[in-house]
Formats: C-alpha cells, sequence, structure tokens
C-alpha cells in the first residue's frame, strides 16, 4: 500500500507543478506577448479547446463534455493498474506519469473550459504545436511504458 501511496503523491506532483506553471504563465502573459526564451523555444500562452496538438479544437463544443469524460474514465483505470503492479517501478512511474498529467488537463477542462498550452518550439517557419507540462509528462509516460513493454517482451519466458 506504501508503494501505492507514494506513486499517487508522484502524479499529485506533477499536477501540483503543471496547474503553477499554467498559473504563472497565465499572471505573466493573461495581457497578450510571449517570452523570449532562445531562438527555437518561447513561452506563449494559448487555449486548447480540443486533445492533443488541438485536435477537434474547432468542433461545435461537444468535445469538452468527451474529452471530460475519457480523461475521468482513463484516470480510474489507471490508478486501478497502478494499484495492482505497485511494485512494478518501471511501470507505476509510466503510469502515475500519465495520470498526473491527465488530471493536470482535465482540471483545466473542468474548471476554464479548455486547457492551457505555453511552450513553444519552432524554428526556421517550423513549429510545433504548443503544449504544457501536463503534456510532457503523458508523453514522457507513454515513452515510459512503451519501454518496459519491450524490456518484458525482450525478458525469457518463466523470467520476469
Amino acid at each position: 500500500m506504501r508503494r501505492f501511496t507514494g506513486w499517487v503523491v508522484l502524479a499529485l506532483a506533477v499536477v501540483g507543478l503543471d496547474q503553477a506553471a499554467k498559473h504563472a504563465v497565465v499572471s505573466a502573459l493573461g495581457g497578450g506577448g510571449s517570452i523570449y526564451v532562445a531562438p527555437f523555444f518561447s513561452i506563449i500562452l494559448t487555449y486548447n479547446t480540443g486533445a492533443a496538438f488541438s485536435l477537434l479544437a474547432d468542433a461545435s463544443g461537444w468535445q469538452r463534455a468527451f474529452f471530460t469524460v475519457i480523461a475521468i474514465a482513463a484516470s480510474a483505470v489507471i490508478v486501478y493498474v497502478l494499484w495492482r503492479n505497485a511494485r512494478d517501478a518501471l511501470l507505476s512511474l509510466a503510469l502515475s506519469l500519465i495520470l498526473g498529467g491527465a488530471v493536470g488537463n482535465l482540471v483545466d477542462r473542468i474548471t476554464l473550459g479548455h486547457v492551457v498550452d505555453f511552450l513553444y518550439f519552432h524554428y526556421q517557419g517550423f513549429s510545433f504545436p504548443a503544449f504544457n507540462v501536463a503534456d510532457s509528462a503523458i508523453t514522457c509516460g507513454a515513452f515510459l511504458m512503451g519501454w518496459d513493454g519491450l524490456l518484458r517482451k525482450s525478458r525469457p519466458h518463466g523470467h520476469g
């Protein structure tokens, strides 16, 4: 039970970091503008009513409820899988990051009606859609989950 609690605390820390970063950006850039960090990176303020990479952002509004329900259901499943596998460090780390990211964006969706994005990578006419700390946690968690799957697949059967 202690291990499970630790993983949940990690997920909550991701939510806290995500929300703090979003609050700071909204406070700094609520009136517009951007913060130049490097020739390839800026901090901007944008609102995303869709999913990752603004998928369905132009829909008529139904997507808010849809993504909220998906995030709640996915979070419940992740908590269950995390509880069942709390002793598996790599899988639990991956699940905790994904859970924290999902909940971080869910908080925005419920309280604001959109997700705050602000990390903006660009270079010579190329730009990557803006994202946030929660999206980064989800991406890192998904990568670790894939890595965990590859490690499991490469182990000899019966040794695991």
